[in-house]
This record gives structure tokens, sequence and C-alpha cells, in this order.
């Protein structure tokens, strides 16, 4: 009996829920998406200018999906997975 108890008390605990993690896992993917967007436009030649880093896709989308991404990993956090519906 002692040691059914020894292993019920090494049971790990979470600090968040499931539901937790894949909220953060979301805004994770977010973020990470909105950095590869952002990324490139560059030019190898340094006298060569490239008006392809003031795209829309790089001023405006990247920087507005890395914010809902960090929005969405907040919500994650203060998110209370032991709540239940009413």
């Amino acid at each position: 009996m002692g040691e059914k108890k020894r292993k019920e008390a090494a049971k790990p605990i979470f600090v968040f829920g499931k539901k937790n993690y894949k909220f953060m896992f979301i805004g994770l993917a977010c973020i990470a998406l909105g950095f590869i967007l952002m990324s490139g436009g560059g030019s190898d030649d340094p006298n060569v200018f490239n008006p392809e880093i003031f795209s829309w896709r790089r001023i405006r989308l990247a920087p507005t999906l890395v914010l809902i991404g960090f929005g969405i990993q907040i919500y994650a956090i203060l998110l209370n997975p032991d709540k239940e519906k009413s």
C-alpha cells in the first residue's frame, strides 16, 4: 500500500492544463509565421536598392501576426482550465 501512495505522490503536476498548452502552441505558430513572413527582401549587392522590403506583407501582415500571436500567448497564460462551463 505504501508503494502505491509513493507512485501517486510522484506524478508530475503541470502548471497549465491541456487547453492552455493548445493555445500556447497556436500562439507560437502565429509568432513563427509572422517572423517567417517578415524575413527576406534583402539585396546581395549593397549598391542596389530593393523596394521589396517595403511590401505590404512585411510592413503590415507580419507584425500584425506577431502581435496576435503574443495576444494568444497572454490569453493562454491567463486562461483558467479548471473553470467549468456554465
